[in-house]
């Protein structure tokens, strides 16, 4: 169905070739037990399982869910599960909304709507790494307690 002129823009179709890229670039790292490209319960995305020797016992899962779209936006939702049934949860993302500037954060614990706007570099690789290395300083605030 055509979009009508009061639609806001779409974020496109999936970018399945990027999507790889960043599949082959997670398995490449030990921080992932797996990395799934399109599974059947997230076909638009790649979903990523942390290794949990990376966490205390109290965390029950971490993971990455990556949406990258052919008009570069892209969704990046991290979410830790514990043993209390709580969550903490934070989305980086770049598309049309409502809410936000077209680049924007949702801070943690629970991801609220609206996010900060945020600026993000234009390429994928960039975008990944300052994701990565946030979450990674995440991870090893865990341990320098």
């Amino acid at each position: 169905m055509p979009e009508q002129p009061g639609d806001p823009p779409s974020t496109g179709p999936i970018d399945a070739a990027v999507l790889d890229r960043i599949a082959a670039h997670l398995l490449r790292t030990a921080r992932f037990e797996s990395v799934h490209t399109r599974p059947s319960y997230a076909p638009n995305a790649i979903v990523a399982d942390y290794d949990l020797g990376y966490f205390p016992s109290g965390v029950t899962r971490a993971s990455l869910r990556i949406r990258w779209f052919e008009t570069d936006d892209f969704s990046i939702h991290y979410a830790e599960q514990y043993q209390t049934n709580n969550s903490w949860e934070c989305r980086w993302d770049r598309h049309p909304n409502d809410h936000n500037t077209r680049e924007h954060f949702h801070s943690p614990p629970d991801v609220a709507t609206p996010g900060d706007d945020a600026e993000y570099p234009p390429e994928w690789r960039d975008v990944l790494a300052s994701v990565l290395s946030r979450l990674d300083e995440r991870i090893e605030a865990f341990w320098a307690k």
